[in-house]
């Protein structure tokens, strides 16, 4: 085997240009596939960040009505929803793919929360228990967290996020300052950012919108305190933190099924639902996948033509050897062993084709990625598929050219000049 790999490229290094037009179609074909991968790959690594962020793995299980939040300023407290109870929580808390769970009180707010003269509008407000920053993967920049006699005490503070800083409150230093919410006043004493850093793409109107709501910044209250402000007791929602992306799905239905266990509303369009964005974000990548598929199928067409091209230079190759293949068989080199030869040929000469494919196909993905702007991620799995298919079709191709000069009468080949 190894003397025919040794033949095989003095074959190919002896006409170099030749076998280079050769491995042309497996050169074109392999990259082409490689750098539509790569940017299917890619596109479905930025729909995913773009929905779910970078690394947080949080699920937010809400009160739905039919398919929108149900909206507790404008709907009263749905009848038959209580809150969450500490042996749902724990229930939860219970689930397989769950790794920490809390429930907290939401508003978005266009109205009623003041620092000064200035409105926050587009933002929320938030209540809180103590675990809720964990689970939410927020740690603390400046200040500190709700203490535990501040709780107990119901006494009025908040903390806020970093976009809230550089909004509502205008960059100034936010430790003691006072936010009015709901007509009380609320002292900051910490303020949270993000343990993991991402910013979204932003490509469409949609996503500015969406963007530019969670940029307006969120007040986090003790949920203790949540009567004091909205007056009332009400639904809480839960927001659960996955043990990983991939439990994402399972954990946030796992979730609102539990919880719509434990309410009966008199309306059936009211239950919980969780926001599954990591599901979303399959259907689209599938949605993308789907549509260049047929691009790789088009691409694949030019290895089609390559494979030809293949075997029309082997059978070129048997004729050119005609008298070489008749001294072998006529020292006893059996219908096999030379079979075998030209087969290894035409696999080698393929897979060469097939690494410089590879090569060709990283550096298109890249020069696509730096005219177009659209991110590519290398799949290295389909590098390799493609070096191992291009050898296959070096075999398949190679197969009539080789049975041909097995198949040569060793007599007359040795005639020939």
């Amino acid at each position: 085997m190894f003397e025919n790999v040794r033949l095989a490229f003095r074959g190919i290094w002896t006409h170099k240009l030749r076998s280079f037009l050769t491995m042309l179609g497996i050169i074109i074909g392999i990259a082409a596939i490689i750098a539509i991968v790569s940017t299917i790959e890619g596109t479905n690594q930025r729909i995913k960040e773009n929905l779910i962020g970078s690394g947080s793995n949080t699920v937010d299980i809400q009160l739905y009505q039919n398919d929108w939040p149900y909206e507790m300023t404008y709907n009263g407290i749905p009848y038959g929803v209580p809150q969450v109870s500490d042996d749902v929580l724990n229930q939860i808390k219970d689930i397989e793919e769950v790794k920490s769970a809390s429930r907290y009180a939401n508003r978005q707010i266009y109205d009623g929360v003041y620092y000064q003269n200035t409105s926050m509008s587009g933002g929320y407000v938030k209540g809180v228990e103590m675990d809720y920053f964990s689970t939410a993967n927020l740690t603390i920049k400046e200040g500190r967290l709700f203490t535990d006699s501040e709780i107990k005490e119901y006494r009025k503070v908040c903390v806020v996020d970093e976009p809230l800083v550089s909004g509502l409150l205008q960059n100034e230093d936010p430790l003691g300052k006072v936010i009015e919410i709901g007509g009380d006043s609320y002292v900051v004493v910490g303020v949270v950012r993000s343990r993991s850093t991402f910013e979204p793409v932003i490509n469409t109107l949609s996503d500015y919108e969406t963007y530019k709501q969670e940029e307006s910044g969120t007040v986090y209250i003790p949920l203790v305190d949540w009567p004091i402000s909205y007056r009332y007791d009400e639904p809480e929602n839960v927001l659960v933190r996955a043990n990983s992306t991939d439990d994402m799905t399972a954990a946030g239905k796992k979730t609102a099924d539990i919880l719509n266990a434990n309410i009966f509303p008199t309306d059936d369009s009211i239950k919980y639902q969780s926001k599954d964005l990591l599901e979303q974000a399959q259907q689209l990548q599938q949605l993308s996948s789907s549509t260049n598929s047929m691009l790789i199928w088009i691409a694949a067409i030019s290895l089609l033509v390559g494979g030809i091209g293949v075997m029309n230079i082997m059978l070129v190759s048997v004729t050119e050897r005609t008298a070489e293949i008749g001294l072998k068989k006529a020292i006893g080199a059996r219908k096999g062993k030379i079979m075998i030869q030209f087969l290894t040929e035409a696999a080698v000469l393929t897979s060469m084709g097939g690494i410089l494919g590879v090569a060709s196909g990283i550096g298109l993905a890249q020069i696509i990625s730096i005219m177009s702007g659209t991110p590519v991620a290398i799949s290295w799995p389909a590098a390799i598929i493609a070096v191992v298919f291009s050898m296959v079709i070096g075999i398949v191709f190679g197969i009539l050219p080789s049975h041909q000069a097995a198949n040569l009468n060793p007599i007359d080949a040795l005639r020939t000049n």
